[in-house]
């Protein structure tokens, strides 16, 4: 380790993050190297090193003999200050050499409120942040993950963009950069062009966008007729033979996500439609069951951890949970390993279920009912009802539990008092059934209400809606905090500050990137946490860059209306998008792909979808 690095450790919190040297990590002769990554998460390293996407992109661009790749986070603003005192540009934790002498400079954006943050560590790297500033010498700057599915607002600092599953494409990406070295006919300019054609990687510069009077999109075109018009996401297709980390890095320090983390299945059956995750992941891919469970099992031995968590968007909604819960309790209880089933759905949680997980967890449960009456969550297409909640929750009441935690959102679509009022009369009424349960422990309940603020993203059937203006978030806060009656509900609400800036962004096109350039001036970084989001320095941001960021958040787009995000194809049908925003204006619902396949479009993807059927146009 570099002895400036040595001497400024004593002098800021949490050193373990910045040293490397973890048990897992993976060293090579870099002399034999044909091709470097340095990947950065763009948040602390606690956060980061509990992200399983960037652990299996590790892994899989590792796996190659003459590739290297290395890990790197974002110094907190302590540390930061230290580097830039000692002339220490930001590193990667394996080699310790800095991240601007690397081929490539990976950054995974997992939410818009770490785009600043892309500067920050552009910054502390000593890279210049705009893409046409940045000439051979430098690391081609490439970004995945899935706020990438509207790059646009952070298009002037990537080269390019990887939209979707990453564990063939960067690969095939490594080839090509180090066949077009060996050949000698690499220029940055040239390779971005092919990488073009590779599919999957969205290249801005080649991209012109024009824009009308009004500030809307005119058109996004090609430069050149072999770019395509559309970049469409990569998957994988079969989830059984991909990758799959045996040995992940361990950190020194305790992470967000201290366990073993077995991905089930990808994709999501379910079509609620404010919800990007269930529309970017598709088409549903599963694991099998004995691959889980190998891949539990080595996961043990290989990390010691005593907590496994079935990772998904929906683990309620895996075909095989039974079978799967079955093969880990086999070895599990004896071993003394718990169970974490996340992500569950109230209409799916059973007595079957609980006796499963009460065996080895001993903690609150979670449900998302999302809004307040059924009239709502049919706008959503949220398709469960009151019932299916208070039968969820007298479920875990009869096995000990007193606590309830309850997601809902406010501002959706057709939204009114009624419906805010309805969250705190739902609320109120889970206490009632717990009264009512002859089996409740002795404890007082405590069942808490968090809700968040709404916010239109790009890929789904609510991307052409306006957020509610702030003083209207603000009013419904209140409403709700004066509707709740029972002293046995904890309400805790989101910033509609905060929620205002991150529709800003997730809306955006390319004139948002001078925006973040002027926050990022301003001061602004870490967004995500509390003590650094600044609401007033967005404000201020915006008003230097010209942008009227109400334009934006506040503003109904039209149906005919060329997207920011139109250039990329996330496999799911805009037809479908358009019909599913008709039918929530009829609060008719849709059903789940289990009930029938409702056309998305997701199974010309392919992947051996679990429902789509085998069909062509």
């Amino acid at each position: 380790m570099d002895k400036k690095i040595e001497a400024i450790l004593k002098k800021v919190s949490k050193p373990g993050r910045y040293i490397g040297g973890e048990y897992g990590e993976i060293l090579k002769n870099k002399e034999e190297m044909n091709c470097r990554w340095a990947f950065c998460f763009p948040d602390t390293y606690e956060i980061g090193m509990s992200n399983l996407g960037m652990r299996i992109l590790y892994g899989v661009l590792n796996e190659r003999p003459d590739v290297w790749c290395e890990r790197c986070y974002a110094p907190w603003p302590d540390m930061a200050d230290q580097m830039k005192k000692n002339d220490l540009p930001l590193w990667a934790l394996e080699s310790g050499d800095p991240v601007k002498d690397f081929d490539f400079f990976a950054i995974t954006l997992q939410y818009e409120q770490c785009f600043t943050n892309v500067l920050y560590v552009l910054d502390l790297a000593g890279i210049p942040q705009r893409s046409e500033d940045r000439g051979e010498e430098w690391p081609i700057l490439i970004a995945g993950g899935p706020a990438t599915y509207n790059p646009e607002p952070v298009a002037a600092f990537f080269d390019l963009f990887s939209i979707g599953e990453g564990e063939e494409a960067l690969p095939e990406l490594s080839d090509l950069y180090i066949r077009m070295k060996k050949e000698g006919c690499y220029t940055k300019e040239s390779f971005l062009r092919e990488a073009a054609k590779l599919g999957g990687f969205y290249v801005p510069s080649l991209y012109d966008v024009a824009y009308n009077e009004d500030g809307t999109i005119a058109a996004i075109t090609p430069k050149y007729d072999d770019v395509p018009k559309k970049v469409l996401k990569r998957i994988i297709k079969d989830l059984d033979k991909v990758y799959f980390p045996e040995k992940p890095v361990m950190p020194y320090i305790e992470t967000v996500h201290d366990r073993i983390m077995l991905e089930t299945f990808r994709g999501c059956i379910r079509g609620c439609r404010f919800c990007q995750a269930c529309m970017i992941y598709r088409p549903v891919r599963e694991k099998t069951p004995d691959t889980l469970n190998a891949q539990a099992q080595c996961l043990y031995k290989h990390t010691g951890y005593d907590e496994i968590s079935l990772t998904s968007l929906s683990i309620s909604d895996y075909t095989a949970l039974r079978d799967l819960t079955e093969k880990l309790l086999d070895w599990t209880e004896k071993e003394k390993v718990s169970l974490s089933l996340p992500s569950q759905r109230v209409d799916a949680f059973t007595k079957e279920l609980m006796e499963r997980v009460s065996s080895v967890r001993q903690s609150g449960l979670t449900f998302a009912p999302e809004a307040g009456t059924q009239r709502l969550r049919d706008v959503i297409n949220k398709c469960v009802d009151e019932d299916d909640l208070i039968n969820a929750c007298n479920v875990a009441f009869d096995y000990g539990k007193n606590t309830v935690k309850l997601y809902f959102m406010s501002g959706l679509p057709t939204e009114t008092l009624e419906d805010i009022e309805g969250i705190a009369a739902l609320a109120e009424k889970v206490v009632e059934a717990y009264y009512k349960n002859p089996n409740r422990p002795k404890k007082p309940p405590q069942v808490t209400i968090s809700v968040s603020c709404f916010i239109p993203k790009p890929f789904t059937p609510f991307q052409w809606e306006a957020q509610d203006d702030m003083e209207l978030l603000m009013k419904k806060q209140q409403h709700l905090k004066d509707s709740l009656k029972s002293r046995h509900v904890r309400y805790t609400w989101h910033d509609a500050k905060v929620s205002f800036v991150e529709a800003v962004l997730a809306k955006g096109n390319r004139k948002m990137s001078r925006a973040l350039e002027e926050a990022f001036k301003l001061g602004a970084k870490f967004d995500a946490w509390d003590e650094y989001f600044s609401y007033d320095i967005w404000m201020q941001a915006f008003e230097k860059a010209g942008i009227d960021p109400h334009f934006y958040a506040n503003r109904k787009m039209g149906e005919d209306e060329v997207l920011p995000w139109d250039v990329i194809d996330c496999g799911v049908d805009k037809r479908f998008f358009l019909a599913e925003r008709h039918k929530a204006y009829e609060a008719r619902t849709t059903g789940n792909c289990k009930d029938g396949c409702a056309g998305c479009g997701a199974w010309k993807m392919g992947g051996n979808c679990t429902w789509c059927p085998e069909r062509s146009e």
